[in-house]
């Protein structure tokens, strides 16, 4: 069996948040193996499918500090105001911040950003990349960690990495304890054409089957506008809400946006993934790291979820960097322990507000809505609260990873 060159971190994920650790960490002088299942091609293919995300402040400050921003700005459609509203009734919230403070985030089609960090991935000599490759299996030692490809090949590090997502094989593999509950409703992802341009404005609508969200994406080539949608409803009416034709799901859409947009014109392919919240007890192990959502699944009520992760990644980063300085390698015990202390915490906090949200708008009937609707006037009143949830929002609370500072 060939044993490859041996590397610093062995990352198994390929993903938004392993590409990014495996280019951020290239920037410190770290190698990696990167291994991913995926064909590129096929996550890159043309076409708007609705798959997006928001980036924060705290987020775009690390795609510039790697070197992604420059390529990547003229993609990103701005948020300038997150607009929060219980069924389009009176009484919603607006954050907008400051002219001075810029935007509270970026709205990317995720292809545009996996195409940025392929090309950055393929470019950069510290990254050896394996995509369609399946691992057969993964070891961790007291000295090394690897991991066998189907192929035969055996690659090596000094940490292994987990950041293949939900359903986490290495994560299940190691024993780490989860807790879990799911949410038993489906987000319905899709992108939408309207006839009204956005503002700029993400939507957060909340119904008692759960929230419909309209976030901001550049118009199309031609001047179309367009909004990628997020639309959470009951597990048991998924599948027929899957199933409507174009214009029947069309019809639904606009009972629930309204006339925010004014005509709904066109819709893309629809997409669906069941919702769950996660959490594991501890995100590391012998020579083990768990970044992203290996480690901790929220709702998507928020759009936090991508970057909980590269928080996760500008941490793991920023101790390895002060570990090599001191001489420590990267599986060094004390190393992940201070990871561990420094995101384990943070990510719970964030995961149960995310939580409390969900539960709090999913309370049905007419006096849930009055008390929420008087709740959201009292924060729209406090500028120091709504200060506050735009900090959360922008990722530039609390302790800050440097590479996700301005």
């Amino acid at each position: 069996m060939a044993l490859s060159d041996r590397r610093d971190l062995l990352i198994l994920g390929g993903g938004l948040v392993g590409m990014t650790l495996a280019l951020a960490a290239a920037k410190e002088g770290f190698s990696s193996h990167v291994v991913d299942r995926a064909d590129p091609a096929e996550l890159t293919a043309e076409g708007f499918d609705g798959r997006a995300s928001a980036i924060s402040t705290a987020s775009w400050n690390l795609f510039r500090n790697i070197g992604l921003a420059e390529g990547l700005d003229k993609h990103a459609c701005p948020i300038a105001t997150i607009a929060v509203t219980d069924q389009l009734k009176p009484g919603r919230i607006d954050f907008s911040p400051e002219p001075h403070e810029g935007t509270l985030g970026r709205m990317f089609a995720n292809r545009q950003l996996r195409l940025a960090l392929f090309e950055a991935a393929r470019g950069e000599p510290l990254i050896a990349w394996h995509s369609q490759a399946e691992i057969v299996a993964r070891e961790r030692g007291e000295h090394a960690v690897s991991a066998t490809l189907a192929d035969g090949q055996e690659l090596a590090g000094a940490l292994m990495i987990a950041a293949e997502g939900r359903g986490s094989p290495t994560r299940e593999e190691a024993g780490l304890a989860i807790a879990k509950w799911d949410y038993r409703h489906r987000a319905i992802i899709t992108g939408l054409e309207h006839e009204k341009p956005h503002e700029n404005v993400a939507w957060e609508i909340f119904y008692p089957a759960g929230p419909f969200a309209l976030l901001p994406m550049l118009d199309g080539a031609d001047g179309t506008h367009r909004s990628a949608l997020v639309w959470t409803v009951d597990e048991a009416d998924a599948a027929g809400t899957l199933k409507l034709s174009d214009r029947a799901f069309l019809a639904e859409v606009d009972k629930r946006m309204g006339d925010l947009f004014g005509a709904v014109t066109a819709v893309g392919p629809r997409a669906s993934f069941p919702l769950g919240f996660h959490h594991t007890a501890r995100i590391t192990g012998d020579r083990l790291a768990l970044v992203g959502d290996s480690a901790h699944g929220i709702h998507p009520i928020a759009g936090q979820g991508l970057n909980l992760g590269l928080r996760d990644v500008g941490a793991l980063v920023e101790v390895l960097a002060d570990g090599a300085r001191l001489g420590l390698e990267p599986g060094d015990a004390q190393l992940l322990a201070r990871y561990e202390k420094w995101r384990g915490l943070d990510a719970f906090m964030v995961a149960l507000a995310t939580d409390g949200l969900t539960r709090l708008f999913g309370i049905p009937g007419p006096a849930a809505s009055a008390v929420r609707r008087f709740g959201m006037g009292g924060v729209q009143r406090m500028p120091l609260l709504k200060r506050w949830f735009m900090d959360e929002a922008r990722g530039v609370s609390g302790d800050v990873p440097e590479m996700l500072r301005a």
